[in-house]
């Protein structure tokens, strides 16, 4: 009984423990409090600008001032967003932005790691001369590319559509080269027990070794919404009509004919950024896992 009751309180005293080496580390660095200090100021000097672009979208129609403080006091109104919502294209723009970005990302997930398995477990000739043309992919700038894009879509009639948003935008060299290092780090024991118990290469690729790669996937999957999402130059190039604009293109296009005005131009800002935001606040401990992942080797 004696010897129970030592052992409670060992494992009572423990969290207690890890609470006071959690603040004698904390404590140990002189220069945390700077650190914050230093964090808090660049986090506002980030958000201000979203702020004032909020403040500016809910002003009367045609408000100018020229004291900044006056911006953020009243009056204030949200006719702007319901007069934009529904007698403009911004909620159209957003929707194609929306599906462009959510499809190139699925396209991109499932090409990328099909290459990847089968550049890192698959034997075949001229395995490692195909991987050297991705690793040369990532040595290239997008721009170089664009005339040739536009000529092969321009050939096979995409020009104006969603398919020549989507397939263009589908493939990453940085993907590949992610992926195919991961499922290097497969365990060999692993893959060749399932080869002997009669598994096939598509059932060790989505049953073994794709679920492993998940951390993998998030990481490309945001990296290639966001790219999407903010994509300027080849919507700008392979789209004509404004019925299939993203908002990239969208919104600039709207600002041009409101050059002398702050809020409506403000406004359709906001509505642009309103929804990165919530997506933002939702799935950021996602984003920054993905930051994080992409920075440690293997």
């Amino acid at each position: 009984m004696s010897e129970v009751k030592v052992s409670k309180n060992h494992n009572s005293t423990q969290p207690s423990k890890n609470k006071n080496t959690a603040l004698l580390q904390r404590n140990r660095d002189p220069m945390r409090r700077l650190k914050l200090t230093l964090g808090f100021l660049v986090a506002i000097l980030f958000i201000l600008p979203i702020i004032w672009m909020l403040f500016v979208s809910v002003k009367p129609n045609g408000f100018s001032t020229t004291n900044p403080l006056d911006w953020f006091m009243p009056p204030f109104t949200f006719d702007n967003y319901t007069n934009l919502l529904f007698e403009s294209l911004i909620l159209r723009w957003v929707f194609n932005s929306f599906i462009v970005a959510l499809i190139t990302t699925i396209l991109t997930l499932i090409i990328t790691s099909l290459a990847a398995f089968a550049i890192s477990q698959m034997k075949f000739r001229y395995k490692k001369f195909i991987f050297i043309f991705f690793l040369l992919g990532l040595m290239i700038p997008g721009e170089a590319t664009i005339i040739p894009l536009y000529e092969i879509v321009k050939n096979l009639n995409m020009i104006d559509t969603y398919a020549g948003l989507i397939l263009p935008m589908i493939t990453s060299s940085l993907g590949v080269i992610i992926l195919k290092s991961f499922f290097d780090g497969v365990p060999k024991e692993v893959v060749e027990s399932a080869i002997i118990d009669g598994c096939s290469s598509f059932k060790l690729f989505y049953k073994i070794v794709l679920p492993l790669a998940k951390p993998a996937l998030a990481a490309i999957a945001i990296f290639t919404f966001i790219g999407s999402w903010n994509n300027f130059l080849w919507p700008y190039l392979s789209i004509l009509s404004e019925q299939l604009y993203t908002l990239p293109v969208g919104i600039p296009v709207f600002n041009s004919t409101y050059s002398q005005a702050y809020v409506l131009p403000m406004t359709a800002n906001a509505i642009a950024s309103i929804p990165v935001i919530i997506v933002f606040l939702i799935f950021k401990k996602q984003i920054v896992k993905g930051i994080s992942f992409t920075g440690i080797k293997g």
